[in-house]
C-alpha cells in the first residue's frame, strides 16, 4: 500500500489527516501548514490527538488580529512577557545599526520595536534567511530610559528627555520549522514510488484524497498544476475555473510562502514598493502572489499598474521612483468562468471579463501558461484527504527549497530541442513550466538519463506546450498580430530519443 510505503520512507514527516470526517480543524480556521505542524506536535503513532489539548494550545499561542490590543496591554502596561506564533520580519537600520522587527499580521511596524544585541546574536541565523519567517515569538517591553514628567501629556508615555521611545522588544524567537529540510533525502525517497503512486502522495500533501478522483489521472494532474508556482521562480499562470473547485484553498491555505488576494483594490505601492513608507511590496516577501476573484479586483491606477506588471513579469525587476528592486514571486490570476466559455474549451475569448489592466496582448504574453480549471472536479467530501499523508508544512518547505535548485533547468535545457527562430517568450514559458513539472513529479532526476523520454514528454513537455498554446490562442483573439501564430514544435533532442 502507498500509505505503508509513505510512512516507511518519510517517517516523522507523515501525519494522519482526517478532513473528510472531522470539522474540528475547520472550526479553528487554521491554514494547512499550521494545522499539520500542530498535528505533528500532538498526534500519537496511530494518528490520535486530544482535541481539548489542541484547542488550548491554539487559544494560547495563535491569537487573532482582534487580540492584538489585549497583547499590547499585557506587554506594555502589565509588563508581561507574551509568547505566540506569528510571521516576523526584521530590519537593520544602516545609520544606527539598530535591529527592529515587524509583525505584519498584527500591524506592528519597525518603528515601534527593537531587538537588543544579545537576543539578536541568539536568533539572527533564523531571522535573516528570508524576508519573513514564521516562528514562536516572545515579546517584552523596553520602557524609556529616562522618564520625564515635564513633557506634555501625549509624550509622557512615549519619550524621554533624550528622545528615546518606549518600544516592544523581542525577548526570544524559535523558528516554526525546527527540523532540517533534507532535500537530497526527499529526492532519493521519490525512487521508491511509481509515477501514479507519487501523484497520489502529492495530492495527499495538498490535502486531497486521490481515491476521490476515481483514477482520472488528467484531473489529478490538472489539480497538481496549481502547485507549479510553488516550486519555480517567477512562473506566471492564469486559471479560469468553475466556482467551488478549491482555487482559494490551495493557493491561500496550503503554503506559508504565498499570498492570496480575494478582491478589493490593488495598488503599485502594495504590490511592488511603497515610496512613502520606504517598504517593499508583496512580490519581495512571497514565492507567489495569487489574485483570486480577479473579476472583482480593481486597480488604483490602471496605466501605472500595467507598466509595472509588464516590467516585472518580463524580468523580475521593478522600478518605482528612484527605487529599483528585484523579486522572484510568480503571479497567478484566478477567476471564475461561465459554462458557455468553458464548453468552448479555450476556443472563445476567455479574458473578456478580466479587469481592464489585462486587456493588452503585451501583458498577457508575459504569462507563461493557462490552467483549464474546468478539468478539476467541484470540491466534495470524497476529495478531502482521510488517511496518512505528507505533512503540508514539511511539503511546502520542500517546494520552497526546490525553487533554488537550478539542476532541473539544466536537465530541461539538455533534453528539449528548440526549433530555429523560435519565439523567445514561448521558449522560456515552455521550459519554465516543464522545469516545474520535473521538480514536482520527478524530483529524483539528476541528469537527462534519469527519466525516460516517454515520461518526460507525457508528464512535463507536452503539458507545458498545451498550457502555453492556450495563452497563444487567446493572444490571437486579443490582437491580430498574434493570429495564426502557433507555438514552436518543441521536441526531445535526438540524442535522447528512444
Amino acid at each position: 500500500m502507498v500509505d505503508d510505503k509513505l510512512r516507511s520512507c518519510f517517517d516523522e514527516m507523515v501525519v494522519y489527516k482526517d478532513l473528510k470526517k472531522s470539522n474540528f480543524f475547520n472550526a479553528l480556521s487554521l491554514p494547512s501548514f499550521m494545522r499539520d505542524w500542530i498535528l505533528k506536535k500532538f498526534e500519537d503513532e496511530e494518528g490520535n490527538f486530544d482535541t481539548e489539548q489542541v484547542t488550548q494550545f491554539v487559544k494560547k499561542y495563535l491569537p487573532k488580529k482582534d487580540d492584538w490590543n489585549s497583547i499590547k496591554n499585557r506587554v506594555v502596561i502589565e509588563q508581561e512577557r507574551v509568547k505566540f506564533l506569528a510571521k516576523i520580519s526584521v530590519n537593520i537600520d544602516i545609520k544606527t545599526s539598530e535591529v527592529s522587527f515587524a509583525l505584519p499580521d498584527f500591524g506592528l511596524s519597525y518603528k515601534d520595536t527593537i531587538i537588543e544585541d544579545t537576543v539578536w546574536q541568539e536568533c539572527k541565523e533564523d531571522l535573516i534567511g528570508q524576508h519573513e519567517t514564521w516562528g514562536m515569538v516572545e515579546l517584552g517591553y523596553r520602557a524609556p530610559d529616562d522618564f520625564d514628567w515635564s513633557f506634555e501629556y501625549e509624550k509622557k508615555r512615549s519619550k524621554s528627555k533624550d528622545g528615546k521611545q518606549g518600544k516592544i522588544k523581542l525577548v526570544s524567537f524559535k523558528t516554526f520549522c525546527p527540523y532540517h529540510i533534507d532535500i537530497d533525502y526527499y529526492k532519493e525517497a521519490r525512487n521508491e514510488f511509481t509515477v501514479d503512486e507519487w501523484i497520489d502522495v502529492l495530492l495527499g500533501a495538498a490535502d486531497y484524497n486521490a481515491e476521490g478522483y476515481e483514477g482520472d489521472t488528467e484531473k489529478k494532474l490538472t489539480m497538481l498544476t496549481r502547485l507549479l508556482p510553488f516550486l519555480e521562480k517567477r512562473l506566471n499562470l492564469i486559471e479560469l475555473a468553475p466556482k467551488g473547485t478549491g482555487k482559494s484553498y490551495l493557493y491561500g491555505r496550503v503554503s506559508r510562502y504565498g499570498w492570496l488576494s480575494n478582491g478589493g483594490v490593488m495598488s503599485r505601492a502594495k504590490m511592488f514598493y511603497d515610496q512613502s513608507k520606504h517598504m517593499e511590496g508583496l512580490v519581495a516577501s512571497n514565492d507567489f502572489i495569487t489574485l483570486d476573484e480577479i473579476q472583482t479586483i480593481s486597480f488604483s491606477d490602471v496605466d501605472e499598474m500595467r507598466a509595472a506588471l509588464k516590467g516585472y513579469l518580463e524580468s523580475g525587476i521593478y522600478t518605482v521612483g528612484n527605487h529599483e528592486g528585484t523579486a522572484d514571486a510568480g503571479m497567478i490570476l484566478c477567476g471564475n468562468i461561465s459554462k458557455e466559455i468553458m464548453d468552448a474549451d479555450g476556443y472563445s475569448n476567455m479574458f473578456e471579463e478580466l479587469p481592464k489592466v489585462f486587456h493588452e496582448s503585451a501583458l498577457i504574453d508575459r504569462f507563461h501558461g493557462f490552467i483549464k480549471g474546468w478539468n478539476i472536479p467541484r470540491m466534495n467530501d470524497d476529495l478531502k484527504v482521510s488517511g496518512w499523508a505528507l505533512n503540508s508544512e514539511y511539503f511546502c518547505s520542500i517546494m520552497h527549497e526546490l525553487r533554488n535548485d537550478m539542476s532541473y533547468r539544466a536537465v530541461v535545457d539538455e533534453l528539449i530541442q528548440v526549433p530555429e527562430a523560435a519565439d523567445t517568450r514561448d521558449t522560456e514559458a515552455v521550459k519554465r513550466i516543464t522545469t516545474a513539472y520535473l521538480k514536482l513529479l520527478f524530483p529524483n532526476v539528476r541528469a537527462p538519463g534519469d527519466i525516460s523520454v516517454r515520461d518526460f514528454k507525457r508528464f512535463c513537455l507536452n503539458r507545458a506546450r498545451k498550457m502555453r498554446d492556450t495563452i497563444k490562442y487567446q493572444l490571437g483573439i486579443l490582437d491580430v498580430e498574434f493570429q495564426g501564430k502557433d507555438i514552436p514544435n518543441f521536441t526531445v533532442s535526438s540524442r535522447y530519443e528512444e
